[in-house]
Formats: structure tokens, sequence, C-alpha cells
């Protein structure tokens, strides 16, 4: 019987392959080159490839039938085209794609790696090429971060040229960005907040980092006076497509994510997409862990050819510990990092002191085609960042040898941020003069609250000496009393502003960009109530050295923060406080060569704080602190060939506190004066080696200072990492080794990095 089911089955089976033949074909651009990585798609059945490097694709075992082709990529205008497949037939279809100038704003898509690609309406709110804006600006992407087989945050900042990632003892994550410190502050444009938590990789579709004071367009509140790091989400596609993926390894990692996008209606007018991660994994030393879950649902309705709405929302939940912050004592005698008395992976803190956070973030945009030349682009978003409870560790070295140990405890906190933005965007002509405008209006609320419980030191101990690790339930004895809880009050912030930005353009290679903002901030709360006004402007020149390939660029950027108005000093005399700024001059160079292949950017900046509060001796305090930051940067992306990808970045900054009471002279905490990145990858595109690929690259950092003062070391750095990998249209898999050399590094906040570490990933296309 079993000799007849089997017979059955191949003859069924035989059958069915019988009746099923082939689709294959070519796909060029308009200018009659292989249109690389485009997608074809028979859409009746969800079955596809991707164009290869010379131009075809091919469909095997395609059912007998009739479809409907489908060959579409980001930029170019999608075409269709009917086939009819007969058994054991081939059929030949060909397409020749031309650029879609309404989806991108004239924006050319050249068929090569995207991530090359910098393009970017957020960076200037407006439809404006890299070498037309006068402003320097970088971009990691999704390809990247994928090829770089990153998991974790601060891995992902990593990949950015003239920055530092930074974890704060708090849990949250930043840069260190021309030398200030800079908080991953904005999500699509609109404030968010990383401060106490972090945030998932998944739904990451590329990261800006958004160089110099930027008040202008985007106010004090997202931005620091060294840029401002903005996330910008994945959104769905025209098409079903999806992927599934595991990673494991070092340190118990293992990682589960998933994103699917498909269309909803049979008209196409609604679109789904859903990205989600479970993370789990270890800490390198014997203290750390983190556990964490994400979801990012989200929904785009095309209502007609004018209207179309996107909603998003993003939910992380984190279950970890936060980093030791180490401190040093008047006598501890130490002055650089690498002399702590502590080896490198011990803890004086048992593992169950952790945190819990969670997060909600919800953004709605509404983009209206007004006319051919107009947009309207409305913006509502919400953000909840909750603090259940967050046990955070403190050493502080008082000798050589001798340790305080100290844990608070902070929660709960709630930190939430509803900001809504409108803009208009639109092109007309004065004459042979045409003009770019950006007006816009946005306002920001903010409310936050929360508690906390604090003591003394727990105790001293000798490092050099047997002793017990401080636990969870210990440091409840001490600090769960009525006298150590403390309320950190309430805060109701209110942030409106107007903004005007114009490029001008004069000639086919000049450009003149004019901006001006007017900023309006409201405290409320437990504080003290006050408000400030601050008014930003920005002005940058462009002229382009040879058309669409050598732009030279300058500009004047300004920044701000609001500051409590009134001090009152010493002898009971009040001094009014202005708000802090910035101004920055920059100018540098712009590149664009082999059809946007290589992008190169060269600038060089000085940063100037005329106006920054400084206390004397005698406790008084005055507004005439001075500061400067100084220095060049490199960016370099380039895909000459297929295959062959390359990004280097190099920054030299010093931030030097010019005039003060103390610590004039010296080099502003945590500001290395050189920072190098670097990755190279190559995926060979030959028949024997076909889709297989390589890559290497890392970070170094030169010396810094933990403080202002200059008296303790952060020691320099040089990390290098790996990954061979293996990736076609149906599956992707790949290997990475982290920190090859184990390299003992710490970051800008004395925080310190993992050791030398693996992970393996293998994903499921579909």
């Amino acid at each position: 019987m079993k000799i007849i089911y089997a017979l059955v089955f191949t003859f069924f089976s035989l059958q069915v392959i019988a009746q099923t033949g082939t689709v294959k074909g070519t796909i060029t651009t308009s200018d009659g080159k292989p249109a690389e990585f485009v997608n074809v798609i028979l859409e009746e059945t969800g079955k596809g490839t991707v164009v290869d490097k010379d131009g075809n694709y091919t469909l095997h075992k395609v059912p007998a039938g009739s479809y409907t082709l489908v060959a579409s990529f980001t930029g170019l205008v999608t075409q269709k085209s009917e086939v009819i497949v007969s058994a054991e037939q081939t059929v030949q279809i060909d397409f020749t794609l031309v650029e879609d100038n309404r989806q991108l704003q004239e924006v050319l898509v050249r068929g090569t790696s995207r991530m090359v690609n910098k393009e970017s309406e957020t960076v200037a709110r407006m439809p404006l090429k890299n070498l037309e804006n006068p402003q320097v600006y970088n971009v990691v992407s999704k390809e990247l971060l994928k090829e770089q087989v990153v998991t974790v945050m601060t891995d992902a900042l990593k990949a950015a040229p003239g920055v530092v990632a930074v974890s704060f003892p708090s849990g949250g994550i930043g840069v260190m960005s021309r030398g200030f410190a800079t908080n991953v502050g904005a999500r699509n444009g609109l404030q968010s907040d990383l401060g106490r938590s972090s945030a998932d990789v998944s739904n990451i579709e590329r990261i800006e980092f958004i160089k110099g004071p930027s008040g202008t367009l985007f106010g004090s509140s997202i931005s620091s006076f060294g840029g401002l790091v903005n996330i910008v989400t994945k959104r769905p596609g025209e098409h079903f497509f999806g992927n599934v993926g595991l990673t494991v390894g070092s340190f118990g990692l293992s990682r589960l994510t998933a994103d699917i996008s498909s269309p909803l209606n049979n008209e196409k007018t609604v679109f789904a997409r859903i990205n989600t991660a479970i993370h789990r994994q270890n800490s390198f030393s014997d203290f750390g862990r983190v556990n964490s879950f994400a979801f990012a649902p989200s929904l785009l309705y095309k209502a007609n050819e004018k209207l179309t709405v996107l909603f998003d929302a993003e939910i992380f939940n984190a279950n970890s510990t936060r980093p030791t912050y180490t401190r040093f004592g008047p006598q501890a005698g130490i002055t650089n990092y690498k002399d702590i008395p502590l080896d490198y992976r011990k803890s004086l803190y048992d593992n169950d002191l952790d945190s819990k956070t969670q997060s909600q973030k919800y953004f709605v945009e509404a983009k209206y085609k007004i006319n051919e030349n107009w947009t309207s682009s409305s913006n509502l978003s919400y953000v909840n960042e909750l603090t259940d409870y967050s046990y955070q560790t403190y050493n502080t070295w008082i000798t050589k040898d001798r340790v305080a140990r100290y844990v608070g405890i902070w929660g709960p906190i709630k930190n939430t941020y509803i900001n809504a933005q409108q803009n208009f965007v639109g092109k007309f002509n004065t004459g042979a003069v045409k003009h770019t405008l950006l007006a816009g209006v946005n306002y920001t609320n903010l409310y936050a609250n929360g508690m906390s419980k604090s003591g003394p030191n727990f105790d001293t101990i000798s490092v050099s000496q047997s002793y017990k690790l401080i636990t969870k339930i210990y440091t409840d004895k001490l600090l769960l009393l009525p006298e150590r809880v403390s309320s950190r009050g309430t805060t109701k912030n209110q942030y409106m502003g107007v903004y005007l930005s114009e490029v001008v353009n004069l000639s086919d290679r000049l450009y003149v960009m004019l901006s001006l903002r007017f900023d309006r901030f409201k405290q409320g709360g437990t504080s003290a109530e006050y408000e400030q006004n601050s008014v930003s402007p920005k002005l940058g020149l462009v002229y382009q050295l040879i058309k669409n390939k050598v732009s030279l660029f300058g500009n004047y950027m300004n920044g701000f923060q609001n500051t409590n108005p009134q001090v009152e000093q010493p002898d009971g005399s009040i001094l009014n406080i202005k708000p802090l700024y910035a101004n920055q001059w920059e100018t540098g160079l712009k590149t664009e060569w082999l059809d946007g292949k290589v992008s190169a950017t060269l600038s060089y900046y000085t940063i100037n704080i005329d106006n920054a509060l400084r206390t004397d001796d005698s406790r008084f305090t005055t507004q005439d602190g001075k500061q400067q930051s100084k220095g060049i940067e490199l960016d370099v992306l380039a895909n000459p060939v297929s295959g062959l990808n390359v990004a280097l970045g190099y920054g030299y900054n010093e931030n030097r506190i010019v005039k003060a009471t103390l610590n004039q002279g010296n080099i502003v905490a945590g500001a290395p004066q050189n920072i190098a990145t670097y990755w190279i990858s190559y995926k060979f595109r030959h028949q024997i080696l076909r889709n297989l690929g390589a890559g290497i690259g890392g970070n170094y950092a030169s010396d810094a200072y933990f403080s202002d003062a200059n008296t303790v070391t952060l020691p320099s750095y040089s990390v290098v990492n790996a990954t061979l990998f293996y990736e076609n249209a149906k599956w992707r898999t790949g290997i990475k080794l982290n920190n090859i050399g184990n390299t003992h590094y710490w970051d800008s906040y004395g925080i310190y990095n993992p050791t030398r570490n693996f992970s393996v990933d293998v994903a499921i296309k579909f």
C-alpha cells in the first residue's frame, strides 16, 4: 500500500511540475543602464525576485495561467504587464523604467547602493538635494545596520561619522557631537525621548545626524549645540514582502525579529506593516542583562491622488540593568580609567538591581498636495516614557583601592510629550529666480513627574579584600523608608515655535538659504513659572563649482537653550538671565561623483558660546562665560563598483572653556579630539562566489577627560569588527565578530563597553 501511495504522490508531483513555466526578462532605466535591485513580482501569487547587476531576472516554476507582472523600485515609475504562462514554456517580458519625479520631487535614483543615498526631506524640512543644502548631515541606513548585524542602539550610533556613542547612567543613550552631549531627541522630526530607556533597531529606516546648532528649524527641546539625532521609522510598501530572523551569540544573545508589509485591499489604497523584536542578552561582565520587547505597527492610507495619511505606533518594554557610574574623590590618586583597581568584568553589585521601563509612541502624518507646487504636511505625535523603577549604582573611589558604594532608586517617573506640527512647502518663481519656501509652526507640551529614593553612601570597602555584593533586598531595607522618598516635582513645559526658511536659486549653481525662528518657552508645574522668548536665525550659501558634482558651501547657524530667567545672588539681588545661545560658522565642500556612487563632505566649523553662565568663588553668578568648539569633519560614502560599499568618517574637535571662574582653558568633559569610523564590505557578483560577502570596520577615539577639571583621563581606543555573510532574494545568513582585539574601553560617561563577542543571524525572506 505504501508503494502505491508513493507512486500516486510521484505522479501528481510530476503533473504539477509539468504544468509550470518560466518568466524572465531584462529591465533597464531610461538611460539604458541595468536597473539593479528592482523588484519583480507576480501580483496574483506574491512570487517575486530582484533584478541582478546585469538587469536580468528569472521566475522559475510559475504555474500555468494569466498574471500581472509588476516591476517597481523607489523613485522609478512602477510598470505592469499582463503575462500568460504556458506549461514548459519560457516567456520574455522586458521593462524600461523612468524616474518618478512626482514621488521624489526631482531627486534622481541612479540604481546605486542604498547605503550611499543621503537624500532626505527631514533635514531641511523641504525637498532639498544634498549638494543644494548648506548644512552638514550624515545618514546611517538600515542596509548598513543589517550588514553590520547591529542588534542594539548604541552600536547603531557608532556607525555614524564624527560622533561617539554614549550610555547615560539613567539608562538612556546619546552621542557626543562636535564636543557636546546630544540626546536621540527626535523621531520622524518630532520630539521624542530616550533619556531613561532605549529603543529597538528593528523599526529603523535610517538615522539622521544633523550637525551643528539647529535651533532655527528644530527648536531647543530637540537639538543640542552639537546637533540633533533623528530616527526615521519604517513605512509600509506597495507590495507584499516580509522576513523573519533569528540572531544568537555571545553573552546569551537570542533575538527574534519579524518585518511584514502588505496591501490590505485590492484597490491598493491601504497598506500595513509590522515590525517586532524579542531581545534577550546578558552583559559581558558579571553585572548586567537586558530583556526587551518591541512592537511597531504602521498603516498607510492613500485617500486620493492628493491626500495620504500615515499612522505608526511603537511599543517598547524593557527589563534591564543600568550601567554603573564611576566617580572620584579628591584623594583617589586615579588619573586614568585604566588604573581603576577593579577587574574590567567584575562588579560590586548583585544582578538583581534592575530597572523596568515602558514607552509608547504614536505618530500621525497627513500629507496633502494642494497643487503642483504646494504641499501641506500635518503631524501629530504622542510620546510616553514611563520608568516603573530603576536601581542605579555608583562607585566613588576614595583611594587607589578603597571605594564608596551607593545605590539610588528612581521611579516611578513619567515623561509625556504631545507634539503638533504644520508645514507648508512650495515652489515659485520671480522672474528667472527660483524659490523654495517652508513655513511652519510647531507646539510641544511636556508633562513630567516622578519619585526617587536616596540616601548616603552605603559603605566603603577595599577591593583587595573580600566583600559582599549589594543586593536589592539590602537596598530596599535602606531606601524604602518614608524619609528616603522624595518627589521630583511636576513639570509642565510648553514650547511654541514659528519658522520660515527659504532657498533662493539665484542661478543654476548658486543657492541662498535664509531662515528665521521665533520660539516661546513657558515653564509651569512645581518650579517657579516663567516665560522666555528666543529668536534664532540661519543663513546658508551654496555654489556648485561643477554642476551636480561639487558644491562649495558655508553657513551661519544658531542654537539656544532656555534657562531660568532669574538667579538670586548671595547679597539678595536678582540677576536676569537671557537664553543661552551658540553661534556656528562653517564652510566646506560636498561632492558626488560617478552618477552619485561616491558622496563626500569635508567641512570646518567654529561654534561659539558667548553668554555661558559661570559662578565665581564668592558664589555670584555672571552670564559672560565663553566656550569655543572648533574642528573639521570628513564623511565619505561610496559604491564605486557593484557590490563594494565604503563608509569612512573622521572628525577633529577641540571644545575648550575660553572664559570661566573654574577650569578656564580646559577641554570640555567627554569630548575626544579625534574620532574615526570606517566600514568596507564587498558582495561577490561572480557565479562561483555569487551573493557571498564580507565586511570589516570599526571605531577609533582619542583620549578624553572625564570632567571639566581634566584630572582623570578616558583612554583612547581602537575597536575592529568583521562580518561574513551570504544573501540572496530568499534568505540571508551572517556571522559577526565584534571587538576582535578584545579592547577594554570606556565611553564619554565612563561606561565600559563589551569585550570580544560574536553573533550569528539567519533570516528568511518572502
